[in-house]
């Protein structure tokens, strides 16, 4: 007997990927220094190759994925991390979002008419000529009985790594710093990111009451900063997404100057979290008029974006919910 669609909570038919340490966090040893080092290895493939995207597009979503999956990774409760980027460029709308565990998904909507303009010229395109300008939010969940937090920004700068750092610098007053890279390799596409976030002196400023004293560790913590900041520039895309350099070996690469501490890796994996349950609880909230006009020959079909998986609907066990509770 088949599952009725409001109670069928399965998983398409979408990659079964789990990459085990796509993430590697670490800190600085005696430095107001922490960081987590992004790498979606074949999880980047499976993830942007379920959308027929121009190579450029593809790109800004690997960039985006490892922008969120950074991010997420930091929450110390169960939730999700999402970035939102909406502007009048050729990618109108940049989604993309991971939970605490890792779970990620990705949508951009393109407009070909402003694209191929663009592309035509043959020069390289930065994400924000293919966003536009608009705005950036990032937003986190923490589950449907707490309220979301939620900052948002002018699109400023010319990455999305640019663009990421004025949000922190603007809205969180937190200093990061975050290199982010994706392009389409032999093995298929990668992406990755290295992210470095400057936290509380372990020492605190206000233990001896002395300014002389105040003065002079903030300013060693100001260095400490600068210096963990001029090492990581020296990280190459090709060292961030090459598959047989080791986390270990390039953070050491890196940071052996300044004793890096690695902590325990955690896992990324393709994340939808569609259910033809989910969208039958949508369906519902149509009036039978705009049911009756969504159908072609007798179904309704109904197109998760981010997995872009196809949901068949008979049009005969789909009620206005109106008319179900009754």
């Amino acid at each position: 007997m088949e599952t009725p669609a409001f109670l069928d909570r399965g998983r398409p038919e979408v990659p079964d990927v789990v990459v085990p340490g796509g993430i590697t966090p670490f800190h600085l040893a005696g430095r107001p220094v922490r960081g987590r080092l992004i790498r979606l290895g074949r999880l980047a493939d499976a993830l942007l190759t379920r959308h027929d995207n121009n190579p450029a597009i593809s790109a800004l979503g690997g960039e985006a994925l490892a922008m969120v999956a950074a991010l997420a990774s930091a929450l110390k409760f169960q939730g999700s991390f999402s970035l939102q980027v909406k502007g009048d460029g050729p990618v109108s709308l940049l989604l993309a979002d991971s939970t605490d565990t890792g779970a990620l998904r990705f949508y951009a909507r393109q407009d070909e008419d402003k694209l191929e303009p663009l592309l035509g010229s043959g020069k390289p395109v930065s994400d924000r000529e293919l966003t536009g300008d608009g705005y950036m939010a990032l937003t986190v969940d923490q589950g449907p009985d707490m309220d979301r937090h939620q900052g948002i920004v002018e699109i400023t700068g010319d990455s999305l790594a640019d663009m990421a750092m004025h949000y922190f610098t603007t809205s969180e007053q937190h200093a990061c710093w975050l290199m982010l890279a994706a392009r389409h390799t032999d093995a298929g596409w990668r992406a990755g990111g290295l992210i470095l976030e400057r936290i509380a002196d372990g020492g605190g400023s206000d233990v001896s009451g002395d300014p002389d004293v105040e003065v002079a560790m903030d300013e060693r913590t100001e260095d400490a900063w600068d210096t963990a900041v001029v090492l990581a520039r020296t990280l190459t895309d090709g060292e961030l997404l090459d598959d047989g350099l080791s986390p270990e070996t390039l953070l050491y690469r890196l940071f052996h100057e300044v004793d890096p501490v690695l902590g325990q890796p955690r896992a990324l994996a393709y994340g939808c979290r569609c259910s033809k349950a989910k969208l039958s609880d949508v369906l519902s909230r149509f009036s039978d008029d705009d049911l009756d006009h969504m159908t072609e020959d007798g179904a309704i079909t109904m197109k998760c974006e981010f997995c872009n998986h196809d949901f068949l609907f008979d049009r005969t066990t789909v009620a206005h919910r109106a008319e179900a509770d009754t």
